[in-house]
């Protein structure tokens, strides 16, 4: 995966254009909605849970092990991104692509999702 593919999750983004403002003073109208948008997605008035680079990358390394995800990176980076709490959200990000996945996946990416955020 080159540089231009990566998937980062919105704190890293957040990070990546207030760089860009400090080196270049300002940002064009995109870039600071963007970064609007950024600091609200990575803050916990979202979904209840700040945004961590970290905790994003182990999540979806280890949702990227659960068969279905498994040939799909960019989903299993949109469930870490969302972390999602219950199955309509898993089923609703997978139909996006019209793919189906069984209960028992449903189960182990909600149990992974909660392991990772630490809610119990």
């Amino acid at each position: 995966m080159t540089e231009e593919e990566r998937f980062v999750d919105f704190a890293t983004v957040r990070t990546l254009l207030l760089d860009a403002e400090k080196r270049r003073k300002n940002l064009t109208y995109e870039q600071k909605a963007a970064l609007q948008h950024a600091e609200w997605a990575a803050s916990d008035a979202r979904n209840g849970f700040k945004t961590d680079p970290k905790v994003f990358q182990d999540l979806k390394t280890a949702l990227g092990e659960v068969e279905t995800l498994s040939t799909l990176p960019h989903l299993a980076a949109k469930l870490a991104e969302l972390m999602p709490l219950y199955s309509s959200d898993v089923k609703a990000v997978l139909a996006s692509e019209r793919k189906t996945i069984s209960d028992d996946e449903i189960s182990t990416v909600l149990e992974i999702v909660r392991q990772h955020i630490g809610f119990e």
